[in-house]
């Protein structure tokens, strides 16, 4: 089953803070509310990180890694997810109005024997809200700062 949600905010923040914050792991599971563990196993050759996560989504576990495929400091993040969950997430920054436009873009796979068709909506729903309650708290921790 595949599921997309992309969402954007715009941070009063410098690019290159916003890059920086959602470039360290362990920051990722401190903004993303089902992200119970993200931690660096290694920086890649590229500059960016290889990192080990443990998503919950509906009380399962899902674990795997996160690779950086394309590093592109302070403008584009896109790490590829292998494991339990495979797909991609893409993290884009932009400088606007002194500020940095963050957008927030996934795509990915659940597994499992629950056919597409029941269980895609509410996946769907949860992952925007996800998604949509990231954005929010990295707005206002950086804010703060």
């Amino acid at each position: 089953m595949a599921v997309e949600t992309v969402d954007d905010v715009w941070i009063d923040a410098p690019v290159e803070r916003v890059f920086a914050f959602m470039d360290e792991p362990a920051n990722q599971a401190a903004v993303t509310p089902s992200l119970a563990v993200a931690e660096r196993v290694e920086r890649l050759d590229n500059g960016g990180n290889r990192a080990r996560y443990v998503y919950r989504l509906f009380g399962i576990s899902f674990e795997g890694e996160v690779r950086a495929s394309r590093y592109e400091p302070p403008e584009r993040i896109v790490y590829d997810l292998v494991g339990d969950l495979t797909g991609t997430i893409t993290l884009t920054f932009a400088a606007e109005d002194g500020g940095t436009r963050l957008t927030y873009a996934a795509s990915y796979g659940i597994p499992g024997p629950v056919p597409e068709w029941l269980l895609a909506p509410l996946v769907g729903w949860y992952n925007a809200r996800e998604v949509r309650r990231l954005l929010a708290t990295v707005r206002d921790r950086l804010a703060t700062e």
